[in-house]
């Protein structure tokens, strides 16, 4: 069979069925909520976080559209999306910082349930914070006949409100107790984290195709060619 004329647009876009955008394009979402809630609308923290999120999901999504053009765009855009989401898990991370908030690491018990989940809408993610609380309240209901000083008094919970964990019977084994916040940035970061992973190797492969089949100029000038030597 003979094989088909190579085209000057080839096919292009798609981006919405991309796994790297449709994480992007779900961190934004839970970006905006966030900051909204959690981050002072007066502060510039909070636009630029928004910004850096949307830039994130606009510049993937303007990339795949601009592949037919120019693959040399397409991976420059894709590289200032990884850069802003770069951003963002910054600011996430700062914003745990500053607050004295725990970052968790991967193995945490809430993100191994986080993973499982596969979150793939708004919805999902905040089902799975809803659930996190539950169980902290669930373990919360569980130490508080725990919690007492021998005489029925309760013992004090030194920054319960600010740290997100809740003090043990010993004040120094405290009992984590994640709060809504801690859970959202932490899951927030879960999702960054493979998302700018998998844009690292969209961009590989992008570079790749670049270097074996070049750009626009070059495939018009094989276009061009093939037609002047079809009979």
């Amino acid at each position: 069979m003979k094989p088909e004329p190579e085209k000057l647009i080839p096919k292009h876009g798609g981006y919405e069925r991309t796994k790297t955008w449709q994480l992007a394009d779900l961190i934004y979402d839970i970006t905006v909520r966030f900051c909204d809630k959690y981050v002072d609308r007066r502060s510039r923290t909070h636009d630029q976080m928004v910004q850096a999120a949307r830039s994130g999901c606009q510049n993937l999504q303007e990339g795949s559209v601009d592949s037919a053009v120019s693959k040399k765009i397409e991976l420059k855009l894709t590289g200032i999306a990884k850069g802003s989401l770069e951003e963002l898990r910054r600011d996430f991370k700062k914003h745990l910082q500053h607050r004295e908030l725990p970052e968790w690491p991967p193995n945490h018990p809430a993100l191994t349930r986080f993973k499982a989940v596969r979150c793939a809408s708004l919805e999902q993610f905040r089902a799975w914070v809803a659930e996190e609380a539950r169980l902290a309240g669930q373990e919360r209901k569980n130490t508080d006949g725990k919690n007492t000083d021998g005489h029925g008094q309760a013992r004090t919970a030194t920054n319960e409100a600010s740290s997100g964990v809740r003090a043990g019977p010993c004040s120094s084994v405290p009992v984590r107790v994640p709060s809504p916040e801690v859970c959202a940035a932490n899951g927030a970061l879960s999702l960054l984290n493979l998302c700018i992973h998998l844009i690292g190797r969209q961009m590989e492969a992008q570079a790749d195709a670049f270097e074996k089949e070049g750009g626009f100029t070059e495939r018009l000038y094989r276009v061009r060619s093939a037609r002047r030597t079809a009979p």
